[in-house]
C-alpha cells in the first residue's frame, strides 16, 4: 500500500514536472509568434516606381515596397500594406494603426522630431517637371512665383513651392499620369518631386510633352540626409531590427540590385550631379 501510494506521488511528480515544462514551452512559442507577428507598413500605391501597382498583375509592387518586403524577409516576419494618402501614412504611424510608412520619405529635422526613422537606403536630388514647348515660363527660381505647382498636401514640395510663392495646387493621391495631364494641358506648371521618380515617370510617357529643367536640380534641409522609413516615435526596438537588416541587405548587395531595378541606378549611394540650390523649407 506504501510503495503504491509512494509510486503515485511519483507519477503525479513526473506529470506535474511535465506540465510546468509543457507551460513554458507553449509561453516561450507564444512570445515568439507575437515577435513574428506581421508589419503593417502605409504605403501610396499610386507613387512609381516607389509604390504602385504592376499593370499586367495589378500587384502591389515598387522600389520602396520591395526593399520593406527584405527587411521582413531579414527579420522573419511577414509584411502587411495598407494604401493611402501621405498625410493618412503618417497619421497611421502616429496612432499605430501601421507599424512603419514607406514612401520616399525623405529623412529630416522636422520628421526626426516626428518619428524615428530609419538609416536611409536610398539617396537623391530633386527637380522640376515642365512644359517642355515653353519650359513653363520658369527659367530661374524667381519664375516661379505665381506658377501653379501640383502635389500632394503635407509634403516638402508643396511647402517649398508656396515658399517660393506659387499657388498650390494639391492632389490626393492621384497615379503620375494625371499630374503629368495637368501639366501638358497648363492646368498646372510644374511639379516639384524627386529627380529619379520624376525621370522614370517622363520615361513611361513619352509623348507627355514635358521635361525636366536640367539647370534647377536642387536639395533642401529635409531630404538631403537621403530617404527613410518612418516608425512612432520613440520605438527603438523596431528601428534597430530595421537598421540591422538593410545594413545586411546592403552588404549582401540586394540594395543595389532593388535600386537598378526600379531605378536604373543605385540610388543607395550619393549621386554625382550639380546642383543649383539648397533650400531652406521654412515651417
Amino acid at each position: 500500500m506504501i510503495k503504491r501510494n509512494l509510486g503515485w506521488v511519483k507519477l503525479f511528480g513526473l506529470v506535474l514536472v511535465l506540465g510546468l515544462v509543457l507551460t513554458a514551452c507553449g509561453q516561450k512559442k507564444s512570445s515568439s509568434s507575437a515577435d513574428k507577428s506581421p508589419i503593417v507598413v502605409a504605403t501610396s500605391g499610386t507613387l512609381y516606381p516607389t509604390s504602385y501597382h504592376d499593370q499586367k498583375t495589378d500587384k502591389l509592387t515598387g522600389f520602396d515596397v520591395e526593399i520593406v518586403k527584405a527587411v521582413g524577409k531579414k527579420l522573419g516576419r511577414k509584411v502587411k500594406f495598407t494604401e493611402m494618402n501621405v498625410d493618412g501614412q503618417l497619421t497611421a504611424v502616429k496612432t499605430g494603426k501601421a507599424d512603419m510608412a514607406a514612401n520616399d520619405f525623405g529623412i529630416s529635422p522636422a520628421r526626426k522630431k516626428q518619428y524615428t526613422l530609419s538609416t536611409p537606403y536610398k539617396h537623391s536630388f530633386n527637380s522640376i517637371i515642365v512644359r517642355k514647348k515653353d519650359d513653363s515660363g520658369i527659367h530661374s527660381w524667381a519664375d516661379i512665383k505665381g506658377k501653379k505647382a501640383a502635389g500632394e498636401a503635407g509634403t516638402n514640395y508643396q511647402a517649398l513651392a508656396k515658399q517660393l510663392g506659387a499657388k498650390v495646387v494639391n492632389y490626393d493621391n492621384v497615379s503620375n499620369d494625371v499630374y503629368l495631364k495637368d501639366v501638358k494641358n497648363g492646368k498646372t506648371d510644374l511639379i516639384m518631386n524627386d529627380y529619379y521618380l520624376q525621370k522614370l515617370a517622363l520615361a513611361a510617357t513619352p509623348n507627355s510633352g514635358l521635361t525636366i529643367q536640367k539647370n534647377m536640380y536642387f536639395t533642401t534641409n529635409e531630404d538631403g540626409s537621403g530617404v527613410g522609413i518612418l516608425m512612432k516615435k520613440g520605438n527603438t526596438k523596431l528601428a534597430k531590427q530595421v537598421n540591422q537588416a538593410l545594413a545586411s541587405l546592403k552588404k549582401d548587395g540586394t540594395l543595389k540590385k532593388i535600386s537598378e531595378k526600379f531605378y536604373g541606378a543605385d540610388v543607395s549611394k550619393q549621386p554625382n550631379v550639380k546642383i543649383s540650390k539648397n533650400f531652406t523649407i521654412k515651417r
